[in-house]
């Protein structure tokens, strides 16, 4: 797909990852729906960057959480014409452990990384299909392969998103293809210390960390190729294979 002239949905496009993904797209000619939950500088901050590449940018407010936020996220995207392309960046990653979390637990990160994910591609789709066709990535993680045991319900949720993206890709070919990408260690956790990030990297086969850009253009990647559909992307510096 051309992304030039093309008008793409990237939620939790405020900050970090998804920031890094809708200006990736931006500079491909796209103009960008940058949806956040409760970060509207920032998001009016991103927009105002993606502006400036030539583009149009629209902030939209949503708790992908709630469904009537999802189809007011949609009445609003469709203010802006045809939607061609979605990203599913929007996320969660909660520790905590198996024999504890309660069902609010449960919630609290299914419903943004399962449900969410879900029903914002389901809106999407509706639309995408009506535009003539197009592409929607969904953002998981090496957690969704690897489960982290400090992180059940994340690693469930990612799983999932997995499952997702190989049913949709069938649900809605041959107009819509679906792809996710799996990012590894390209975003130091704001908590973790500038050492253990580095020694991270240097347990990698490839030796050291990426960054939010190795995962925007693989995005961009699976946007574009028009060839591609259920395929798992693996952004993460051989960390599949680390452990063998």
């Amino acid at each position: 797909m051309d992304l030039r002239g093309k008008t793409i949905l990237v939620t939790g496009a405020a900050r970090r990852l998804g920031r890094a993904i809708a200006l990736e797209l931006a500079s491909s000619g796209a103009a960008i729906l940058v949806h956040h939950h409760a970060s509207p500088s920032d998001a009016d901050a991103t927009c105002e960057t993606i502006r400036r590449l030539g583009v149009a940018a629209h902030p939209i407010q949503a708790d992908v959480r709630v469904m009537g936020e999802i189809d007011a996220l949609f009445q609003e995207a469709d203010r802006h014409g045809p939607v061609h392309g979605l990203v599913n960046s929007a996320a969660v990653m909660v520790a905590g452990d198996l024999l504890t979390m309660s069902e609010d637990d449960w919630r609290s990160t299914i419903d943004v990384n399962l449900k969410g994910a879900f029903f914002v591609l389901q809106q999407a789709a509706l639309r995408i299909r009506r535009a003539g066709g197009g592409a929607v990535v969904n953002i998981a993680d090496i957690a969704g392969l690897r489960p982290w045991p400090r992180f059940p319900v994340h690693s469930i949720s990612k799983a999932g998103v997995l499952a997702l993206t190989q049913v949709a890709a069938l649900a809605l070919a041959p107009d819509i293809r679906v792809n996710a990408v799996v990012p590894g260690p390209v975003l130091k956790p704001d908590r973790m210390p500038a050492a253990r990030w580095e020694a991270l990297g240097r347990e990698l086969p490839i030796q050291r960390t990426g960054t939010p850009g190795d995962v925007a253009q693989a995005v961009r990647f699976l946007m574009e190729n028009d060839f591609i559909t259920g395929e798992t992307l693996l952004v993460d510096g051989g960390n599949q294979f680390a452990s063998l």
